[in-house]
């Protein structure tokens, strides 16, 4: 019994020993040809007298990764793509820690502008003044003007029938009639139908048959005048009331809180068009007509006291800030430069006298004046202070380069990281597993690189436009959907390497020592392809890099106020920018270029380092 658990125990350590020796092999016939290459002796070295290096000769000749590194370093391209990546690295995450400036940090100063403070044009078009409780809409305002040219006294609309009366010049009374009984058959003895909500009052019946007999234009019954119209064959009377104030005219008052009164509108009005009426009442209160520079002025009128109330002309004259009012010594000022055809007048505010300019744009005057205001520092040229100038938005472009080397480059290595970890699992999983694992697995690949991924993350960042996702999250949602794409290429390499690697030695003995799936995958297959693993995510982070840096430029990546590369470009899109301003984007663009590169000739160093028969 003894003997045979000591054979039982010899033949696991026997097991055991030709899984290790073969795996030896595995490694040995990787690195034979860099293994026959020994370097010359120093002085002071020596070879055992028993025939075999020292550990510290066999880690110096035969050490894989050292000759690796060594032949790396002798790549004079590969070292220019690391300094180029450790450049950008320090210029990115260290200038930025020093820079005295902030990300989103806008420049901005004071200085003297002349400014728009007002406009000024002459009214042509009628304004109209709605009586209380009344409406007159557009369309009716319309039809007035249409009467008005075609000089009728009547016009409809959305079925209401007007009246105009013309009081003066330009000013009319617009009146609503409202149908109380129709009359039809012959004018001696009619037949009277009342509309809705009315009926016959005691002698409005008498009232309205004698009208049609006398042929009257109007009658009165009960207290109440009616106006009687003919709409072809029948006779109606008609309840009129005002309903709004069409004229030319323009109302300006001395106070802002005055508000538009209809009665007081027409008062003022008739009185004006009449000429030699000079007083007026209103809402129970006394207003008094007088002229400066051909101007009517309206005075309130309390006692001996007047005060200046509005000013009636046909000019209109509107401040472009929705906080400054206009005084009416201020528009007099203005109306008078106008007429006289000045260039600029003075006029004394709080500050003193204050010299403002007017100019003339077609039909249409505008009034400037020099303030102290702030402005943005945008496009400033390079100087001490800001070493590649200001962009559009008033902010160091060095600053905002230094963060978008950050985002960019954090955006590029996790892109390549979840994809490289992606395509291992899943090319390990097929590769090892082949058969109906692989057939599955390689399909899923093949729809996704069937899937237009431009086309989608166009979409994508449409809907997320119309979302008004939050920046910081859109970064989050870019970087997986780059790494969404971007994983089965990765698992197809994976999977063809695993295919080859499975039939070998090594992996006989593995299977032989019993161990599980999951270490013959990750401790056996996988390392034997991280090699080429390392080389593909090397060169995918520039690819990575410059899809960022389209979609950011597209408006579809990165959001202000976060600065990438791609976005800081983005000022391109404006033809004068980009043959006025280079500095705003030739830097970035380099920026751009340099890192590629560098990811670039990193790649192709380790390529050749890791299989040195490419170069041949």
């Amino acid at each position: 019994m003894e003997g045979g658990k000591m054979d039982n125990k010899n033949r696991e350590i026997d097991k055991e020993k030709v899984a290790r020796g073969d795996a030896e092999r595995e490694v040995d016939q990787n690195f034979t040809a860099d293994a026959a290459v020994i370097p010359a002796m120093e002085p002071d070295q020596h070879i055992s007298t028993s025939g075999s290096l020292d550990d510290e000769q066999r880690i110096k000749v035969l050490s894989p990764y050292m000759l690796v590194f060594k032949r790396f370093i002798r790549n004079m391209l590969a070292i220019v793509g690391v300094v180029c990546i450790g450049f950008m690295l320090i210029f990115s995450i260290v200038g930025g820690l020093l820079m005295p400036y902030g990300e989103s940090q806008v420049f901005t100063e004071y200085t003297e502008m002349s400014k728009d403070y007002a406009g000024v044009s002459q009214n042509t078009e009628y304004r109209f003044t709605t009586a209380e409780g009344a409406s007159f809409p557009l369309p009716a305002q319309a039809q007035f003007v249409l009467a008005v040219n075609n000089k009728s006294d009547t016009f409809s609309s959305q079925g209401i029938t007007y009246t105009l009366t013309k009081s003066g010049d330009n000013f009319y009374l617009i009146s609503g009639l409202k149908t109380v009984a129709t009359a039809g058959g012959t004018t001696k003895n009619p037949i009277i139908t009342y509309s809705e909500g009315y009926s016959d009052t005691g002698s409005f019946e008498k009232d309205f048959k004698a009208a049609l007999a006398d042929k009257a234009a109007s009658f009165a019954s009960g207290g109440v005048t009616y106006t009687v119209a003919k709409d072809k064959k029948f006779f109606s009377a008609y309840i009129v009331n005002n309903i709004a104030l069409g004229g030319l005219q323009v109302f300006d008052y001395a106070s802002a809180d005055t508000k538009e009164n209809f009665d007081f509108k027409y008062q003022a009005e008739l009185a004006v068009n009449k000429g030699d009426k000079t007083t007026f009442s209103s809402a129970g209160m006394n207003f008094e007509i007088g002229l400066k520079d051909s101007i009517a002025h309206i005075y309130l009128v309390n006692g001996t006291e007047k005060t200046e109330y509005a000013v009636i002309s046909e000019w209109i004259i509107q401040p472009l800030y929705a906080d400054v009012f206009l005084t009416m010594d201020f528009e007099d000022a203005v109306k008078k430069a106008v007429a006289e055809g000045s260039s600029s007048f003075l006029f004394a505010d709080a500050s003193g006298n204050t010299e403002y300019s007017v100019r003339r744009d077609n039909d249409r005057w505008l009034v400037k004046k020099d303030t102290t205001t702030i402005v943005v520092r945008d496009y400033e040229s390079p100087s001490k202070d800001h070493w590649l100038g200001t962009d559009g938005n008033g902010m160091d472009i060095i600053t905002r380069m230094m963060y978008g080397g950050r985002v960019s480059l954090m955006i590029g290595f996790i892109v390549v990281i979840l994809e490289t970890l992606v395509g291992v699992v899943l090319g390990g999983v097929s590769g090892y597993f082949g058969k109906w694992v692989d057939n599955l697995l390689m399909r899923v690949v093949d729809i996704f690189n069937c899937i237009p991924s431009i086309p989608l993350i166009i979409i994508l960042g449409a809907m997320m436009d119309a979302m008004r996702v939050d920046p910081q999250i859109r970064v989050i949602y870019l970087m997986g959907i780059l790494a969404l794409f971007g994983w089965p290429s990765i698992a197809r390499i994976v999977r063809g390497q695993i295919l080859s690697l499975r039939e070998q030695e090594f992996m006989v003995a593995a299977e032989a020592t019993g161990l599980s799936v999951y270490r013959k995958i990750f401790k056996h297959l996988v390392p034997n392809v991280i090699p080429q693993l390392i080389v593909i995510a090397t060169m995918s982070l520039g690819d990575t890099i410059l899809t960022e840096s389209v979609l950011s430029f597209l408006g579809l990546g990165v959001k202000f106020p976060f600065a990438s590369w791609g976005n800081i470009i983005n000022a391109v899109s404006n033809v004068h920018v980009m043959t006025n301003y280079w500095y705003v984007w030739i830097p970035a663009g380099f920026c751009i270029l340099v890192t590629v590169l560098g990811f670039n000739f990193i790649g192709d160093g380790l390529r050749d380092a890791f299989d040195p028969k490419m170069k041949r």
